[in-house]
C-alpha cells in the first residue's frame, strides 16, 4: 500500500480537470496573441477561464492575472507593490512562505525597505495589536500575511487584518495559496491589494496560478517581453494550465462543504488515533477547527537522535509526507516556522496533509506504521 499525505505540497489532478485540459491540448493550439481565427478562439478560452475564477472569488475579471504559480504571484505583488507605490516600510511575520519572506528580506538588503516581523505565539498566531501599533508609527506600510500557514495550518483572521490595514491606509498582500479552493473567498468583502493562488494546491495542474490585483492599486509589470495579461505579464499564456486552474476551482467550490467535512473528519480521526497509540506525541500549531487549516496536521514526535530518519522510514513504509525539526542553535537547517513558534529541536516533526482522495483505511495504515517506527526507536 502506498499512501500520499503531502497534499499541502501538491495535489493529484482531478480527472475532470485533466479531461478539460486534454480537449484544449488536442484541439486549440493557436497562439492567443495571434489575430487569426485560431488565435482568437484560444483568447476566448483564456478569458472564459478568467471570468470563471473572478466569479467564484466575487470580483472583476480585470483584477485577475494568470501567473506561473504562487511564487511568481507573491513576488509580483511584493516587489511591484512596494517599489511602484514608493513604500519604505514592510510588515510580515517569521512564519511566511519563503516566496514572501525571502523576497522581503532581499528588498531590505537592497536598501529599499525597513522590514519588521511581527511576534508570534506558540500556536502560530501573529500579534495583531503589534501590527496596529506599527501601522500607526510607519504610515503607509506594506503588509504581507498569509491566510493559513503551510506547515502548521494555523489560520490568520485575514478579515481582521484587512480592517486594521484599511484603517491605516496600508497596502495588504495575502498569500492564500493553501486556502484557495478550500475556503470561500469574497473579494468584495475582503479588502486587500493583492491575493495569490496556485492551481496545484486544489487538484489543478502545476505551473499555473493567479494574482488578484485590486483595481485601486497601480503597479508596473514584473515580467517584461510582451503585452499579455493586459500588459501586466509578458510571455505566451499557459493556456492548458489556465483552463485546468479554472476547472479545478469550479469543482472545489461546488464540493467545498462536503469535502471540508470529510477531510476534517480524517484529520480528527488521525489525531485521535495517534494520541491513543504513541505516548508523548504533541501537535504543532492551532488545532481548533475554526482556527486551523483542515487539510494540515503537524505532528511532533518524542525526542530522539534518529529524527532525521523518520521521513525516510515512512517513505520506505510507503507513506509520503513532509516535515523536519526546528533549527538547532547555530544551525540554519530545519523549519523556520517550527523554530519561530518554539518547538523543541530534539523533536522530529512531520506534516501530514490530506485531500478528498484519502481514506480512513489509509489513516489506519499510516498510524500503524508510525507506531512501529516509534516503538523501534524507543
Amino acid at each position: 500500500m502506498r499512501v500520499y499525505l503531502d497534499n499541502a505540497a501538491t495535489t493529484a489532478i482531478d480527472e475532470q480537470v485533466l479531461q478539460a485540459m486534454m480537449v484544449v491540448m488536442r484541439e486549440d493550439y493557436g497562439n492567443p496573441s495571434s489575430i487569426h481565427a485560431d488565435g482568437r478562439k484560444v483568447r476566448t478560452i483564456i478569458e472564459k477561464a478568467r471570468k470563471k475564477v473572478a466569479s467564484l472569488l466575487n470580483t472583476s475579471p480585470a483584477e485577475i492575472f494568470f501567473t506561473s504559480g504562487g511564487t511568481e504571484a507573491d513576488n509580483t505583488a511584493i516587489r511591484r507593490g512596494i517599489l511602484d507605490n514608493k513604500i519604505s516600510h514592510a510588515i510580515s511575520s517569521p512564519l511566511e512562505h519563503h516566496a514572501v519572506l525571502h523576497t522581503l528580506q532581499e528588498l531590505e538588503k537592497e536598501g529599499k525597505i525597513k522590514l519588521t516581523l511581527l511576534d508570534v505565539d506558540t500556536k502560530g498566531h501573529v500579534d495583531l495589536a503589534q501590527l496596529e501599533a506599527l501601522l500607526k508609527d510607519y504610515p503607509p506600510s506594506f503588509v504581507s500575511l498569509m491566510h493559513a500557514n503551510n506547515e502548521i495550518g494555523t489560520l490568520t483572521d485575514i478579515q481582521k487584518v484587512s480592517a486594521i490595514c484599511s484603517a491605516y491606509n496600508a497596502l495588504l498582500h495575502t498569500d492564500t495559496v493553501q486556502t484557495i479552493g478550500h475556503f470561500a473567498h469574497d473579494l468584495q468583502s475582503l479588502k486587500v491589494g493583492f491575493l495569490a493562488g496556485a492551481a496545484h494546491k486544489f487538484h489543478g495542474p502545476k505551473g499555473v496560478g493567479f494574482l488578484y490585483i485590486n483595481h485601486d492599486v497601480k503597479i508596473k509589470p514584473f515580467i517584461h517581453g510582451g503585452a499579455q495579461e493586459r500588459n501586466m505579464r509578458g510571455g505566451t499564456e499557459n493556456v492548458y494550465g489556465i483552463v485546468g486552474l479554472a476547472k479545478a476551482l469550479e469543482i472545489a467550490y461546488e464540493q467545498m462543504s462536503e469535502h471540508r467535512a470529510y477531510i476534517q473528519s480524517l484529520k480528527d480521526y488521525m489525531r485521535e488515533q495517534l494520541v491513543k497509540q504513541i505516548p508523548g506525541i504533541h501537535f504543532n500549531g492551532e488545532l481548533e477547527a475554526d482556527k486551523s487549516l483542515y487539510t494540515v496536521l503537524n505532528v511532533s514526535f518524542p525526542p530522539t537522535d534518529l529524527g532525521d530518519m523518520l521521513l525516510f522510514n515512512l517513505d520506505i513504509a510507503g507513506i509520503s509526507a513532509s516535515g523536519g525539526s526546528a533549527c538547532s542553535s547555530g544551525s540554519n537547517i530545519g523549519s523556520h516556522v517550527l523554530t519561530a513558534i518554539g518547538v523543541d529541536a530534539r523533536r522530529p516533526s512531520v506534516r501530514f496533509s490530506f485531500s478528498k482522495f484519502n481514506t480512513k483505511e489509509e489513516i489506519d495504515f499510516v498510524v500503524s506504521k508510525l507506531s512501529e517506527v516509534c516503538l523501534e526507536k524507543a
